[in-house]
């Protein structure tokens, strides 16, 4: 008898495209798995693997079987969902995420996850968009809530928000009253996020459009160093006042009157839409449910 455990094995050695890969997802070691393989290759007598020593491919036999493993693997997930409890609900999410929403609602989100699902705990890793989604795309990561959406086979994106960029500065600069201009800003160090993310591309390429001198640009990977270097008085930030309202309220930081509006920051929930990754479509929908009651609050 093929066991749905081995099934498993081969779906994931077939999706990661290699056998080291499977086995960290799996949480066992490559022989385990290369011998879960031969079980099952001995069972059909037939090779549904073709291995070198970089990847590994499917025989036309493997891309059949690969269908069926995949149609298993989605039944026994929506057997458990329909028949287990939300408390019992259990496992560890690999969630990635930018520093923005560690900023406005990831406190929220993990407190309702804990109430709601008591079993299920998180793996939090904090990186740029461009990172996250390699990460997802890698199977590093079981869900992402990054600047998206990402475009790529079975990736499921749920809209979660958006947050308007700003031009933020102490009241402590010595900067003229009235609107200001790119010039104006120009002859500030404009601090923003690091070089590899979209904002810092958006923010560079208003300053390329004019024939004005380069301003000096202060990427900048924490949002938190970006936030200190403005309360500070080194220059003029370029990040989203959601992040900041504490700041803003006290009067610590103020908003800039611009002539130049820059680009939101749109967040999505992006997560691999497989058979197993139940548990990450539950934390992709509580995010998305908990960034709604945070905009609502807002607004």
């Amino acid at each position: 008898m093929i066991e749905l455990r081995t099934l498993e094995t081969f779906y994931w050695v077939a999706h990661l495209g290699g056998f080291r890969r499977a086995a960290e997802k799996l949480n066992t070691t490559q022989p385990a798995v290369s011998a879960r393989i031969a079980q099952l290759e001995q069972a059909f007598d037939t090779r549904l693997i073709d291995r070198d020593k970089r990847h590994s491919a499917l025989t036309p036999k493997g891309v059949e079987l690969f269908a069926y493993a995949e149609r298993m693997l989605a039944l026994r997930t929506e057997m458990i969902m329909a028949v287990t409890s939300a408390g019992t609900l259990r496992g560890t999410v690999r969630l990635g995420l930018s520093e923005t929403i560690v900023h406005t609602w990831l406190a929220r989100l993990v407190k309702r996850l804990h109430e709601l699902y008591p079993a299920i705990t998180l793996e939090i890793a904090v990186d740029v968009s461009s990172n996250l989604r390699d990460a997802l795309l890698a199977g590093e990561l079981d869900v992402a809530l990054l600047l998206g959406p990402v475009s790529a086979a079975k990736i499921k994106n749920l809209a979660l928000c958006s947050y308007p960029m700003a031009w933020i500065a102490s009241p402590d600069l010595p900067i003229g009253p009235g609107r200001l201009s790119l010039v104006d800003l120009a002859a500030w160090p404009i601090m923003t996020y690091s070089r590899v993310t979209r904002p810092y591309r958006d923010v560079t390429e208003l300053f390329q459009r004019v024939e004005i001198p380069r301003p000096r640009f202060f990427a900048n990977s924490s949002l938190a160093s970006i936030v200190r270097m403005t309360l500070d008085g080194i220059g003029i930030s370029a990040i989203p006042p959601a992040v900041i309202a504490d700041e803003l309220a006290a009067g610590r930081l103020r908003l800039l009157d611009c002539e130049t509006a820059l680009s939101p920051l749109v967040f999505t929930a992006s997560y691999l839409d497989q058979p197993d990754n139940a548990l990450a479509a539950i934390v992709a929908l509580l995010a998305q449910t908990v960034a709604s009651e945070e905009a609502d609050q807002k607004s």
